[in-house]
């Protein structure tokens, strides 16, 4: 451990010396250097109806960052982290990296996933470079954590924090999705205030003008309370889905019938959720709706869609919603947990899915139903286990079919100040 904790300021002045650096030059660059390592290897599996082979996928996240402060100026620090997703050629039964398989979408590939500069002064932050966002409950921005490669920001971001009040504001030139063709040029602001006034309340209100594609409008509550041995939370949330304030007649979302639907998108979103916990028991419940474009005749305008969120944390972990259907979606779930303390913890998640409208040809908004299990375990103070597995079951509309899906994941994480 003496070694992995060397100076890393040493090290880059021992390497730096064949050159004739000055170890001094590097000391006054680089301060206080914290090292983070993540590797976390997966096995995923995909059995779904209409596709004779099952999945199969072992990949494996490595992550490695460095984070420093930069020329002995207080509050400049800067930030850099690479991750590489890799199978080895052990077991690669799934799309896209073989035909004919369902799709896992954690194909093989490195990049550069943070890079930045950043200044905080009194408050203020201002941020330039690459950078992983998380806003909220990723409903609308989000990271896409739950994929070997995430989702990253390349941006400019000022952000201000005082007493119970933060303030975000950012402009967006490319996010780098999760795969290597994803990447998409855009010209995006982001506007985001938040104000605890107290800790039953909390309101948020946001602007996410997606270039090309859609403003998103809205406002969020949420807030926790204690009664006597049972702890509640709430949450409370409606958006507006209006066309793009940010229009530069390009197009990073598809071809010109995607285009032309931008043209006709205004849509609304509910959240509503309520849950309790006592003596180590969780109970749940919350209903969500992505509504169907106003006014639509069900082949015009675009249902209400969140392309920048953690979309798999959302509509239940088989992914069957990841795009929103015409007719909207309406999930109605129900949460049941328990924390085992040292012994990990489970939770259960029981989801009801239909469409707002019903579907053409089918006449019906059955969308079917879904079962989410997941048990985590702390093996050590580093190293975390997690078993996971959904089970979807179709409704009406035969587009969406059955399909199970298991995982077994370790996740061991590395932090040392150097």
């Amino acid at each position: 451990m003496k070694t992995i904790k060397m100076s890393l300021v040493a090290a880059l002045a021992a390497a730096a010396a064949t050159t004739g650096a000055s170890a001094n030059m590097l000391e006054e660059i680089i301060s206080n250097p914290q090292l983070d390592i993540e590797i976390r290897p997966r096995y995923e599996y995909v059995d779904q109806d209409g596709i004779d082979d099952q999945a199969s996928a072992l990949t494996v996240r490595t992550a490695i960052g460095v984070k420093m402060g930069l020329f002995g100026v207080e509050g400049l620090n800067g930030q850099i982290q690479g991750m590489d997703v890799s199978n080895f050629g052990l077991v690669t039964d799934y799309a896209p990296e073989d035909a004919g398989y369902p799709v896992v979408m954690d194909p093989t590939q490195s990049r550069i996933t943070q890079a930045n500069i950043s200044y905080t002064y009194e408050g203020f932050t201002g941020i330039v470079g690459r950078k992983m966002v998380v806003l909220d409950n990723a409903r609308f921005i989000g990271n896409v954590g739950w994929r070997q490669m995430p989702q990253t920001y390349d941006l400019a971001a000022a952000v201000y924090n005082w007493e119970g009040l933060n303030l975000l504001a950012a402009y967006v030139s490319r996010v780098n999705r999760i795969t290597e063709n994803g990447k998409l040029d855009t010209n995006t602001v982001l506007l985001h205030a938040t104000y605890t006034f107290m800790p039953e309340l909390t309101v948020t209100g946001y602007d996410y003008m997606v270039s090309n594609l859609m403003d998103h409008i809205g406002i969020r509550a949420t807030g926790k309370f204690d009664l006597s041995d049972i702890a509640l939370k709430y949450e409370a949330e409606y958006a507006y889905q209006k066309d793009p304030t940010m229009d530069d007649d390009e197009e990073p979302f598809g071809d010109d019938a995607t285009q032309d639907l931008v043209k006709d998108n205004d849509a609304s979103y509910y959240k509503l959720g309520l849950e309790g916990t006592m003596s180590g028991f969780t109970l749940g419940a919350a209903y969500e709706l992505l509504g169907k474009a106003d006014g639509s005749d069900n082949d015009k305008g675009l249902p209400f869609t969140t392309p920048l969120a953690t979309l798999h944390a959302m509509n239940g972990w088989a992914d069957k919603f990841l795009a929103t259907p015409a007719q909207g979606l309406e999930d109605m779930s129900f949460k049941l947990g328990y924390n085992f303390g040292e012994y990990g913890k489970i939770v259960g998640i029981y989801h009801i899915f239909s469409s707002e409208d019903d579907i053409p040809s089918y006449n019906s908004d059955d969308l079917g139903d879904e079962i989410d299990v997941a048990y985590n375990y702390k093996i050590t103070k580093d190293l975390g286990l997690l078993l996971k597995g959904a089970w979807y079951s179709a409704g009406d509309v035969e587009s969406y079919t059955d399909t199970d899906k298991y995982w077994v994941q370790l996740d061991y994480k590395f932090h040392s100040e150097l």
